[in-house]
């Protein structure tokens, strides 16, 4: 009996343990050229972008000390403008660090210190030199596919998100961003 219990408490935690394989990433990131403004053309619904109806875009700027500034926007169902500015910075859970593999806050500054204060954003792809990219967290929870131009091309997009379902993001449930 005692050994039947153990099994069967040892499979219950097993189907919680997470079963994605690890997620490769973009290699030779240069954060250089991907800073600027992106365009988000499709995403994985999440909470914060909620109230976003349209005209979403990030900004991207590389500081001195290798930190990234952040400024998403969006257009709102009443036609106003949400921004919110955050930071960046290259993952601390990355060893060796790799430039594809990014944090990102958007809490106040003095609480940059706790760790889950911080997102993964990584750079999964690159496509047509820096002109798209495809960006998720390894938990499979968030995905976005984004563009230098407002009007992406619909195969470049397709074709990213093909790709984001061979890594087991469930891009059945991908919302397209209005223009």
């Amino acid at each position: 009996m005692k050994r039947t219990l153990a099994v069967s408490f040892f499979v219950l935690l097993s189907g919680c343990a997470a079963s994605h394989p690890e997620l490769p990433t973009q290699q030779g990131v240069d954060l250089q050229r991907y800073a600027g403004t992106w365009y988000e053309q499709a995403r994985l619904p999440n909470r914060f972008q909620d109230d976003c109806v349209g005209d979403i875009r990030a900004d991207y700027v590389l500081q001195a000390d290798k930190a990234i500034s952040v400024t998403n926007q969006c257009r709102t169902e009443d036609g106003s403008t949400d921004v919110a500015e955050g930071e960046g910075r290259l993952s601390k859970s990355a060893s060796p660090r790799d430039p594809a593999k990014l944090e990102v806050r958007f809490a106040p500054e003095w609480t940059s210190w706790l760790p889950m204060v911080w997102g993964d954003y990584w750079i999964l792809r690159l496509d047509g030199d820096y002109q798209y990219s495809l960006v998720g967290t390894p938990d499979r929870k968030y995905l976005w596919v984004l563009s230098r131009d407002q009007r992406a091309d619909e195969a470049a997009v397709e074709a990213l998100l093909d790709y984001a379902n061979t890594l087991g993001f469930p891009v059945d449930q991908i919302t397209r961003s209005g223009k």
